[in-house]
């Protein structure tokens, strides 16, 4: 199902995106959801949950998987190709300068400040974004989503647990709750 944009509004969209967007893909994902679900009105908040979904479970950067499945769900096939290169090509200019400039300026003190303004920024959008991402889930499922997001925390925090190894447990917890609660439903 194609949504209601050009390609060349695709292409513009995402180029914007990925050239002022720093931190990688999870502090593209809330820009992403802005643009397309709150001023474009083309993609809704299920829609944008499953796209993340699906691109964290996928191999590669995020921002591009995010990006280049969104360009698919906007208009199809073309929209992908289109997102997909609209997001690659800021990388490979920024990171063209860089080879060519880093030994000039990797001893900066200015460049080591902007860089850490940059960390905290990227920190704070990132806070932004689970926070608007787990909203819903917490309306629908509090005590669910409090104990796993607490027992993620306390997993990775406290006892030093590998990502990975989080992630796959609350996959696994995940597809047994979701599956009671559909079998709950059909009753």
């Amino acid at each position: 199902m194609e949504k209601n944009i050009s390609l060349l509004e695709v292409f513009l969209t995402f180029l914007k995106i990925n050239t002022v967007t720093f931190g990688g893909g999870y502090t593209i994902v809330p820009v992403i959801r802005d643009e397309f679900m709150k001023n474009k009105k083309l993609i809704d908040d299920q829609e944008m949950l499953d796209i993340v979904a699906i691109a964290q479970s996928g191999p590669g950067a995020m921002a591009i998987s995010t990006s280049l499945l969104t360009g698919y769900r906007l208009r199809g096939f073309k929209g992908a190709i289109i997102a997909l290169l609209a997001s690659v090509l800021p990388c490979l200019v920024i990171i063209t300068i860089v080879y060519y400039f880093y030994d000039s300026f990797r001893d900066s003190p200015l460049i080591s400040t902007i860089m850490i303004g940059i960390g905290g920024t990227i920190s704070a959008v990132l806070l932004i974004t689970v926070y608007d991402m787990a909203k819903a889930q917490f309306k629908k499922h509090p005590l669910y989503s409090f104990v796993l997001m607490i027992g993620a925390f306390v997993s990775s925090y406290v006892l030093n647990v590998s990502t990975i190894y989080i992630i796959i447990t609350l996959a696994l917890i995940g597809l047994v709750i979701f599956s009671i609660f559909k079998q709950e439903e059909v009753k």
